[in-house]
């Protein structure tokens, strides 16, 4: 029986896994293609910034709230599989869009699909795997991140350069509605299984349709006001916001960057970032989660420590990638940055869902990619188009360099809310008596 459940979890980790890296793909092309698509649809790098940034962010984050609420209420399987199959047939259909306005509308709908995966995807892999098995479970999920940037960069690459962005963003949509059809077929929501359980005993008590534990359902006012009053969970909101501002701003740039001062072709830009983000973003995801799980099990304030440590570093080293006078050494920074950076993203997640109440988890990390989102993957290209389009005059074709260098100092901020947090974690987790 041991083994059937140890089985049945793997085979979770694996389906989840693979459509995050369906649900992250199309953004990274999307960077990709940001060249062809200015010179396609005749736009400007404050329209493409606004497209990249806010015109998506704003409807991925917001949907994100009720979204999560379903899923901290509802069947969690049954929400991405609907929202998996919503996101996969609106991204096939960006290459049929004729203007701005319509390319704008349908990564709307894109949005609003792709906002179903991560929240209701970590409410059910937390519960599955205890505290000291959580975060090697959630790096190994959040596997899907990587993966996704090699077939976001490497085979949207070469299809945009030998095909055009039109028919990648047709073939780019088509797997995730076979895993729609999987996950709802093959997944089980635990809560259905308990209500199955304690059915005979309490039919007596709940009425019809009813769910047996709506009584302990916590209010939407009673989630905000319990996530506002930890504090650890408000420098992680801080610190996510901060990340992606920054992040954002400068990963959805950085192919348009090496276009425009190295002269790349897509192709060959996409096979540098699926080595460099995808084995890179591979290797230290999984060693992330590992090093986490065998060295500080339990031991979150260690665990915030290096990640503000980390993120120190990639402010220092994604300076030095816009201050390279040739590719290559641009490159290298590239990967010691990608190395250090996804190594906490396991670790991180998993001590977000031991830091809160097991009904509070969907709407804890679909509240973190509100703020994240408005505040960081909304404004933060945005941000970067506009300083480039500033900078212009003065720099010409140059002007994106030293709009991505003056955003790359920002990642010390995130690391002090990093640093912050490790100093309430254990006080957090031992008040809100999470300790499983």
């Amino acid at each position: 029986m041991k083994g059937v459940r140890g089985a049945y979890r793997n085979y979770l980790l694996t389906v989840l896994l693979l459509i995050l890296a369906c649900n992250s793909v199309d953004r990274l092309a999307l960077g990709l293609m940001l060249q062809n698509i200015k010179a396609d649809l005749h736009l400007s790098d404050t329209q493409l910034g606004f497209l990249s940034g806010i015109a998506f962010a704003l409807f991925y984050s917001v949907m994100g709230i009720p979204i999560a609420r379903w899923a901290d209420r509802g069947n969690r399987v049954q929400i991405i599989g609907i929202t998996t199959a919503l996101w996969s047939v609106a991204v096939a259909f960006c290459g049929a869009v004729g203007s701005f306005a319509q390319l704008v509308s349908i990564r709307v709908a894109v949005a609003v699909g792709e906002a179903g995966c991560i929240p209701p995807a970590h409410s059910l892999i937390a519960d599955h795997f205890d505290r000291a098995e959580r975060p090697r479970a959630v790096a190994r999920y959040m596997l899907g991140s990587p993966l996704s940037v090699v077939i976001g960069y490497f085979l949207a690459g070469w299809l945009n350069q030998f095909y055009g962005w039109r028919i990648t963003f047709a073939l780019l949509g088509l797997p995730g509605v076979a895993l729609a059809v999987l996950a709802s077929s093959t997944l089980r929501e635990p809560r259905i299984d308990q209500r199955s359980a304690t059915r005979p005993a309490d039919s007596a008590l709940v009425s019809p349709g009813a769910e047996p534990s709506s009584q302990a359902e916590p209010s939407v006012k009673e989630v905000l006001v319990t996530l506002w009053a930890n504090r650890t969970f408000r420098h992680l909101l801080f610190a996510f916001s901060v990340a992606y501002f920054f992040g954002s701003g400068i990963m959805k740039w950085q192919p348009a960057f090496l276009i425009r001062s190295f002269g790349l072709e897509t192709g060959e830009l996409g096979t540098w970032f699926a080595v460099i983000w995808g084995l890179g973003g591979f290797v230290g995801t999984f060693w992330g989660g590992e090093l986490a799980a065998r060295r500080a099990a339990k031991n979150e304030p260690l665990q915030l420590r290096a990640m503000a440590f980390a993120y120190c570093v990639l402010a220092v080293l994604s300076a030095c990638i816009y201050l390279s006078a040739n590719v290559y050494m641009a490159f290298a920074f590239m990967g010691v940055a990608a190395l250090g950076i996804t190594a906490i993203t396991g670790p991180l997640f998993a001590t977000i869902q031991t830091l809160v109440p097991e009904r509070m988890r969907a709407m804890s990390i679909a509240l973190i990619y509100l703020f994240a989102n408005l505040v960081g993957a909304g404004l933060g290209p945005l941000a970067a188009g506009v300083l480039s389009d500033a900078f212009r005059p003065l720099f010409g074709e140059e002007s994106l360099r030293y709009a991505l260098l003056v955003l790359s100092p920002g990642y010390f901020w995130c690391g002090w809310h990093l640093w912050r947090g490790s100093r309430s974690v254990a006080r957090d987790i031992e008040g809100s008596a999470c300790t499983r």
